[in-house]
């Protein structure tokens, strides 16, 4: 069986046996790949701190059967430190990991891997508010699987906006005539804040009122795991963090 390097993020590890792990992760030109570490959990572990979720390293894989075996491992980015030190950055790191461990493996691109470093790297630096940072990363994965939220013209009949209903299961906003009875009024500055998020304007996501940062949080997270078909657990720890500003 042949042997491959590529540059992984970490997403989750399992124990395996009294010394192994198994670890998944997203690789940059593999999609998904799940393997044994062995020996990771021993103190005498040459690379097992860099096989840890949240980081960032170029491996070297055995190919198997059913897994794949690690064969070395360098770090190419040290952020589970700056992570893990502040509860908000960590629960939304492990909603990002979690979100991106749902997508199908034929979603798994190399954009997906760029966009899932870029986000714990802005995680750990402290650079926005970790919930603003997890809706960016959330709404432009979605878009990068073919599940962008119609955010201006009408998600289900292209009608011109701006429209002020937003339903997860019609593709975004809506308007008033394709919108069903109780479905969620949304304020213009919140549009504008989904519309900020999705296009990485910082400056006008880190200054949004709280009213509209909490507003958006939940219709993006309602938009994701509607795609997802399953829950993101991570989320309900989210939403009880204390929320860092930018630096």
């Amino acid at each position: 069986m042949p042997t491959y390097r590529d540059e992984v993020v970490v997403l989750r590890t399992h124990k395996l046996g009294e010394a192994d792990r198994i670890v998944t992760m997203l690789s940059r030109r593999h999609g998904k790949v799940r393997a044994v570490a062995k020996g990771v959990r021993r103190t005498s572990s040459r690379f097992g701190s860099r096989l840890e979720p949240f980081m960032v390293a170029d491996v070297q894989l055995y190919q198997g059967r059913s897994l794949d075996i690690v064969q070395q491992a360098e770090s190419l980015g040290s952020y589970g430190a700056d992570i893990v030190a502040h509860y908000d950055r960590y629960t939304s790191a492990h909603a990002m990991v979690e979100a991106a461990d749902r997508l199908n493996e034929a979603e798994a691109t190399p954009q997906q891997y760029l966009l899932l470093v870029g986000g714990l790297r802005a995680l750990s630096r402290g650079e926005h508010a970790p919930r603003s940072v997890l809706d960016s990363y959330l709404l432009r994965a979605m878009a990068l699987s073919g599940w962008a939220p119609g955010l201006g013209e009408c998600a289900r009949c292209g009608r011109t906006g701006p429209h002020d209903t937003f339903v997860a299961q019609q593709g975004g906003i809506v308007c008033r005539d394709c919108a069903p009875v109780g479905a969620a009024r949304v304020d213009a500055a919140t549009v504008s804040l989904l519309q900020s998020l999705m296009a990485g304007e910082w400056d006008a996501v880190d200054a949004a009122s709280p009213g509209s940062t909490a507003a958006a949080s939940g219709l993006i997270a309602a938009y994701a795991q509607w795609h997802l078909e399953r829950g993101i657990r991570s989320l309900s720890h989210v939403s009880a963090a204390p929320q860092e500003g930018p630096r």
